[in-house]
């Protein structure tokens, strides 16, 4: 590990006291060098269960690529990748994902990162075309693998272990016991940490709201109006059903961000920024938003549709009530209809909008998202663009919220109040070397 990081400075980046029971077991086994298989519910810190005994182990002298993590969607790609970042360990990470240019991945792995992570598909992409030194990559993630495997990346999977030969530990992740484990993985002797039934007791209370009528959108904007200025996902099974409470939610002048795999890769991640920042309090998502995304704040979840089986369930409430936070599921139920097999003997209780109603709503600040025309390849900093905004912009400092960069552009939420304001007064200014447009998204 770099000399100036510690463990206790990278919990304080997150605003962790200290490792829970499952990621001290974890960092323990990890570092013994065992194969480790970890299943642990979602929310419960999986990710820096692995990471922080994998940045332990690297080298600091290599200029190697020395660990690589596949994951199943791009989002959870992205999603480690700002994690190791926000860790602050020197070391270098990329992350490719299909859904950007080849260049791009190009450009970022011009000098090997110490931690590769990508999509199966990518990564074997990039392995066949680029004449990397695979020798020293020694530690292999399958992050959520059952997953990779159930949407179909055995094929991809596969190949890319055959080009690792000098791989000594693998560890494989889930939050649910029902994957087989492939025999092409390779482990040897793993070790099973299981916290599935050991997580200390969630904090998920689980709710249903009877909807009168079939069509529950009437239902649903009083639920919405019930539930105030809280962050949530509203959950629906299909795009198409997905894009009529759209519609519906558009014509209520109800602010949401959509998110579903038709979309173009530049749409969906300007969707979770929004999401992330602020600017737009409800994510109207299918299934690919419950896995992969860890956004702390989330209040709720709102099954507007149910899915079909037990697992995509517990998928999509992970999303919520994750470390140790407190979060509510809640199904919105036609009178009529019967709740699914796998529900009927769970702990639920049903409530009525009315009574929601008398819980205080938060008080709402009206963000903005600006987006800004450089990012990690012209070298500039959040603290170059807080600089940006504060000093060029005029902005007070509760009116810039969250700052994210990325390869070739960044974005800011800031209050709308003060938006038209900041891009008149930074927009084609000079941040760092290079020449920014600051313009609303």
């Amino acid at each position: 590990m770099s000399k100036d990081i510690s463990i206790s400075s990278i919990l304080n980046k997150f605003e962790i006291k200290s490792l829970n029971p499952m990621q001290e077991r974890a960092r323990k086994t990890i570092r013994s060098k065992s194969d480790v298989v970890l299943l642990s519910p979602t929310g419960t810190g999986k990710t820096l269960a692995f990471l922080i005994p994998l940045i332990e182990k690297l080298d600091t002298s290599s200029d190697e690529i020395q660990s690589l993590i596949l994951v199943p969607s791009r989002e959870l790609a992205q999603q480690i990748e700002q994690v190791v970042r926000k860790m602050g360990t020197g070391f270098k990470v990329n992350a490719v994902y299909g859904g950007r240019a080849g260049s791009l991945d190009k450009l970022d792995l011009k000098h090997k990162p110490a931690i590769l992570i990508g999509t199966p598909g990518r990564i074997a992409d990039r392995f066949r075309r680029d004449n990397y030194n695979l020798n020293s990559i020694e530690t292999l993630i399958l992050d959520e693998f059952d997953k990779s495997l159930e949407i179909g990346f055995e094929g991809e999977m596969t190949e890319i272990m055959e080009t690792l030969p000098f791989v000594s530990q693998r560890i494989l992740t889930s939050a649910t016991t029902d994957a087989k484990i492939p025999k092409f993985v390779g482990l040897k002797d793993p070790v099973f940490i299981d916290y599935l039934q050991q997580s200390g007791g969630s904090k998920l209370a689980i709710k249903t709201i009877l909807s009168p009528e079939k069509d529950k959108l009437e239902t649903l904007e009083k639920l919405l109006n019930a539930l105030g200025n809280q962050p949530g996902i509203i959950f629906c099974n299909y795009k198409d059903g997905l894009n009529r409470v759209s519609d519906f939610l558009n014509n209520k002048n109800i602010k949401h961000s959509c998110f579903h795999g038709d979309m173009e890769q530049i749409d969906r991640e300007k969707s979770l920024v929004k999401f992330r920042n602020g600017t737009n309090q409800l994510l109207l998502a299918t299934d690919l938003a419950a896995r992969g995304l860890d956004i702390p704040e989330i209040t709720f979840i709102l099954h507007y549709h149910l899915p079909p089986h037990y697992k995509e369930f517990t998928h999509r409430n992970g999303r919520t009530a994750r470390m140790n936070k407190k979060g509510v599921a809640y199904i919105l139920q036609w009178q009529e209809e019967e709740l699914p097999e796998f529900l009927q003997k769970m702990p639920i209780e049903q409530v009525e909008i009315e009574v929601l109603k008398r819980t205080k709503s938060p008080k709402l600040v009206e963000w903005t998202t600006l987006f800004i025309s450089g990012g990690r390849k012209n070298k500039i900093s959040k603290g170059d663009i807080a600089g940006l905004f504060f000093k060029h912009g005029g902005a007070e400092k509760d009116q810039v919220g969250i700052i994210e960069i990325q390869q070739n552009g960044s974005y800011v939420g800031v209050y709308s109040s003060a938006a038209q304001s900041l891009i008149e007064k930074t927009n084609n200014t000079r941040l760092k070397k290079k020449k920014v447009r600051v313009r609303e998204v």
